[in-house]
């Protein structure tokens, strides 16, 4: 069994690789290829853990993510709060193959599931600029991943932490070698951007939906349980909704769920899947005037797809550690 520590799973895994992985994941889910039950949720002590198990039949991927939330570990343990394993295992005799380091991995593939439904639903001009709520890990690579869907001319960040913006313009201009700028209000973002993000803990609405312009693709990935939202109804009403799947809308986005609760808006008034974008069962955007919004809640297929990139790329690359148990 091969192990993989975080910093192994660094050296080998590239946006644009994860992206390409993380499309053919959604389209084996639409075409009926992958099988994905719902994540099992437990909560021992004063933590949650989540396991996610999922298996691609064409790229012969099958594994399980194991993820864990303990608030207190951090004082009392100097431990993350979020910590995740992946353990990867042959399709063909069951065995576990590999284990890895899940953070920098869950991080990625979260942002390349935007970076492609940025591909198929942002629009095609030139020169588009991207913005994004929130300044962390995770937004981090949601700007990575849309600067690969599309030729970024700039991009604006807006934090409530005026270090954590300092630090993600000191790291993302020098990555991607874009202009990257400190937003001074939520609204300069939503007059600025063609291309925004949302990727903060907020538990409430970050912006006025109303504001947004006609044109806009937005991905949302910050908020992804039933009482938490970033989007407020006015922003769900007025874009056409792709969800990363319909089940994980209806039972973990509160972005989509208070407006169905609150009768603003019926299930029906999500659009597709984004797997169904992807294999052509229905059309991306109308017009360039259209307002598109992917919300995202983070689906196992992602994590299953990329482990075994990461786990084919080590092996290539005589990477980690063999071990017998």
């Amino acid at each position: 069994m091969l192990l993989l520590t975080g910093n192994d799973v660094i050296k080998v895994l590239d946006m644009a690789d994860c992206m390409e992985v993380v499309e053919k994941a959604f389209a084996e889910l639409a075409s009926g290829t992958a099988v994905m039950p719902l994540r099992i949720s437990i909560y021992p002590l004063d933590g949650l853990a989540l396991y996610m198990p999922a298996y691609l039949k064409e790229m012969g991927a099958l594994a399980c993510k194991v993820v864990t939330s303990y608030k207190n570990n951090p004082v009392k343990h100097n431990l993350p709060t979020i910590m995740g394993k992946l353990l990867l295992q042959d399709p063909e005799t069951g065995d576990v193959i590999c284990i890895m380091d899940g953070a920098y991995l869950t991080a990625v593939r979260t942002g390349a599931v935007s970076g492609v439904a940025t591909k198929y639903l942002a629009r095609h001009n030139k020169g588009q600029k991207a913005g994004i709520f929130g300044a962390g890990v995770q937004a981090k690579t949601q700007l990575w991943a849309m600067a690969v869907a599309r030729d970024l001319a700039k991009a604006y960040v807006y934090d409530i932490v005026d270090e954590a913006v300092t630090k993600f313009i000191k790291e993302m201009s020098i990555k991607l070698n874009l202009e990257v700028v400190k937003a001074d209000s939520p609204v300069q973002i939503l007059e600025e951007a063609d291309i925004i993000c949302t990727a903060t803990s907020s538990p409430t609405p970050i912006f006025d939906g109303t504001k947004v312009r006609e044109g806009t693709h937005l991905n949302s990935v910050g908020s992804h349980t039933p009482n938490a939202r970033e989007l407020d109804t006015a922003i769900i009403k007025r874009a056409k909704i792709i969800a990363d799947s319909y089940e994980a809308c209806l039972n973990e986005a509160g972005d989509i769920m208070t407006p169905i609760r609150e009768g603003a808006i019926a299930k029906s008034h999500m659009y597709a899947e984004l797997g169904e974008i992807i294999i052509g069962k229905k059309p991306p955007r109308a017009d360039d005037k259209e307002i598109t919004l992917f919300k995202s809640n983070g689906l196992a297929i992602q994590d299953v797809a990329t482990a075994k990139l990461v786990y084919d790329k080590a092996v290539q690359a005589k990477i980690g550690t063999e071990i017998e148990l």
